[in-house]
């Protein structure tokens, strides 16, 4: 099959099923072997051998590895949430909740709020526009 042929399919078939909810399951101990398995789909797409890195035939399919999408999908939910967690109005940082247990910091809440406070300010500054943010945001995971 051709390139765009496969890539067809990836998309609708895999990509969506695959990221859908990954705020809620993208930090679980099974990210790892769904990653493997997108790797896999995309050297396939490709054509590439096993051993090729993947970074550069992400960015060919302009696409986001696994981790990646989980931070892109967690910081847009922040962002469209963010009026819950504004600490001050003329800082561009959100407030975290106070939490003593571990297991309330791996919630994808309090973890997108920490992501989203390190992020570049210049970054942090277009969250008010969703559509401006989320292409900003993209750009700078494909690129890192």
């Amino acid at each position: 099959m051709s390139q765009d042929t496969l890539s067809t399919v990836y998309f609708p078939y895999f990509h969506s099923n695959l990221f859908y909810g990954i705020i809620f399951w993208g930090n679980s101990a099974y990210s790892s072997d769904i990653f493997k398995i997108q790797k896999r789909i995309i050297r396939i797409i490709l054509n590439t051998r096993n051993r090729d890195s993947c970074c550069q035939l992400y960015k060919k399919l302009k696409t986001l590895p696994l981790k990646s999408q989980f931070i892109f999908s967690l910081l847009l939910f922040i962002a469209k949430n963010r009026f819950i967690w504004i600490k001050f109005r003329f800082s561009s940082d959100l407030h975290t909740p106070t939490a003593n247990l571990t297991t309330f910091q791996k919630r994808p809440f309090y973890f997108g709020i920490e992501v989203f406070n390190h992020l570049p300010t210049s970054i942090k500054n277009t969250s008010h526009d969703i559509k401006k943010f989320r292409s900003v945001l993209k750009g700078c995971l494909l690129l890192n």
